[in-house]
């Protein structure tokens, strides 16, 4: 038996990164997950990467329609869920006097307006007992050069589940933050084209680390498995940083 044996999760951004590492540890704890994606191809990758009870949704949160036709999905295969990991999200380098309004609308669209529709809308569809946990960063807390748009949304989404805790109180479900720190993904690494100016970023990054290197994604999805099972049942309203000790210094 694992730990989530006969839950139904939800995991957006679910085809790479953490969201696919999450998905997988999912799946191993017994669970039936739902990944959501923008690129149909990526998708099919990471369905075939699980391996079994698993669905693929084609869908991008910064559109409302397309949140709708996930979770019509959702209801026309298991009625109802447990678990959301609302993990979607991008994040591109723009410093003050750069910022254009294309930036910050594109990096706002998914990491808080589509965030907080993707929370919203599942709200009908979560079984009781349910857990909801969204994705943000230890930028929520950090200063980060050329980052401040990216940050100021994960700062967002802490305020937001802040509230929502208490707009929760007595429907029996749970919301969580998960802040990840620099991590092994394909986002983290595609922040810099040059080959030679991404090792000279990760080096300066890890060299704050305390752990003094960078996550492993399945190390961050270990946690998320945690602030879905009943082993966090009375954990709500946090944000749990899992950053080898980046931002707690």
């Amino acid at each position: 038996m694992g730990k989530l044996t006969g839950k139904v999760a939800v995991v957006t951004g679910g085809n790479s990164g953490i969201g696919l590492a999450t998905a997988k540890q999912f799946v191993a704890e017994g669970a039936f997950v739902y990944i959501t994606g923008r690129r149909q191809e990526e998708l099919d990758k990471a369905v075939a990467e699980i391996g079994k009870n698993v669905t693929a949704i084609q869908g991008d949160i910064s559109k409302l329609e397309d949140i709708d036709k996930i979770y019509a999905a959702v209801k026309e295969g298991h009625g109802k869920f447990d678990i959301l990991f609302a993990n979607a999200g991008i994040a591109t380098f723009a410093t003050l006097g750069e910022i254009t309004e294309e930036h910050f609308d594109s990096i706002y669209d998914i990491n808080v307006k589509g965030t907080l529709f993707t929370v919203q809308k599942a709200l009908p569809l979560l079984n009781k007992g349910g857990s909801i946990i969204i994705n943000g960063s230890t930028t929520s807390i950090m200063g980060n050069g050329a980052f401040s748009v990216y940050g100021s949304t994960k700062a967002a989404l802490r305020s937001l589940v802040r509230s929502w805790t208490l707009d929760l109180k007595g429907k029996d479900l749970r919301i969580n933050l998960l802040s990840p720190g620099a991590t092994e993904t394909p986002g983290m690494n595609g922040l810099i084209e040059s080959e030679e100016e991404r090792k000279q970023f990760a080096d300066a990054l890890i060299s704050q680390i305390p752990l003094g290197r960078f996550a492993d994604p399945a190390e961050t999805a270990k946690a998320v498995v945690f602030l879905a099972s009943e082993d966090s049942s009375y954990v709500n309203g946090i944000e749990l940083f899992v950053d080898g000790g980046l931002a707690q210094i």
